[in-house]
């Protein structure tokens, strides 16, 4: 029963994660990401998350953010900051404040992955509440652009701005700031229908590069370092340009830099759930992997 404790703590969380969030991309892009990536679970996967979250994993995808003071070891796994060059290559740049590798948001997802892949493994002493948790996060994190940006300015976090004359800084509005503008101009001030525009999105516009999202070339199980690297360099063409320190940014920063918010939170979140039907899958998950294929070939996401 050793699990049961942190699996209590999880479900309280849970239970205050359920009011309306009010916050920006720190929990509604994270909440975006699970949201869409429930959507393309297969059965198996889905009884496997709802097994270990205690319920629903949308409202917990924010929580690896609120125990960043409890351990204090994942801060640096939130993040995947290169040399300022526009690449993220992993020898170089995924590492901790102490020169310690692996300690990246990259290195994070590869490690929480296999955690949950050893989930029978008698050996096997993880929390994998937590597993899920910390990986579900981290493959939302490194899909923000400035979570692989450059350490020079921590990620944009040392550039001052003005979002629409409101004192920030250029990481923030990414963060936060164009989601809960988009939000609130758009979508009803309504997360679900900014899900919804988004998931039409996916069938439509982007329904020709959706095998691509969730396929690479390398031999790792994730793709992490993949997803880093188109951040690193969406950070310079997008998050970057036009965005200097004392920067006043408003409808022309905002009205093009959204696509590329909402593109990302959808790659974030139809490759978690690829990530997490690979990790769940038995037999009766590889056949609903094809049905789903079919249905998105069709136009049609429903599992």
């Amino acid at each position: 029963m050793a699990w049961l404790l942190p699996l209590i703590h999880i479900f309280l969380y849970y239970l205050i994660a359920r009011a309306p969030v009010s916050s920006g991309w720190g929990i509604e892009g994270h909440v975006m990401v699970c949201k869409i990536a429930q959507e393309h679970f297969t059965n198996s996967t889905m009884n496997a998350v709802l097994e270990l979250a205690g319920g629903e994993l949308a409202p917990l995808c924010p929580w690896a953010d609120d125990v960043r003071k409890q351990y204090r070891w994942s801060r640096t796994l939130h993040f995947a900051d290169s040399a300022g060059d526009c690449t993220f290559q992993y020898s170089r740049d995924c590492h901790n404040t102490k020169g310690e590798i692996n300690m990246c948001a990259v290195g994070a997802i590869n490690n929480y992955t296999r955690q949950l892949q050893k989930r029978k493994d008698s050996s096997n002493n993880y929390n994998l509440t937590e597993s899920l948790l910390f990986l579900s996060h981290f493959v939302g994190d490194i899909h923000q652009p400035l979570h692989a940006g450059s350490e020079l300015d921590l990620g944009g976090n040392t550039i001052k701005v003005e979002w629409y004359g409101k004192n920030t800084n250029l990481h923030k509005v990414w963060d936060e700031d164009i989601v809960e503008k988009a939000k609130q101009k758009f979508y009803d001030d309504d997360i679900d229908t900014m899900v919804e525009s988004i998931q039409i999105n996916s069938r439509d516009i982007w329904s020709d590069e959706i095998d691509q999202w969730m396929n690479c070339s390398t031999k790792n199980f994730t793709c992490g370092s993949i997803y880093a690297s188109e951040s690193a360099r969406l950070a310079c063409d997008y998050a970057y340009k036009d965005a200097k320190q004392g920067s006043d940014l408003g409808d022309e920063y905002f009205i093009s830099r959204l696509p590329v918010v909402e593109k990302r939170i959808a790659q974030g979140g139809i490759r978690l759930a690829e990530i997490l039907n690979k990790i769940f899958d038995d037999d009766t998950g590889q056949k609903d992997q094809k049905l789903l294929k079919e249905r998105r070939i069709g136009g049609v996401y429903q599992a």
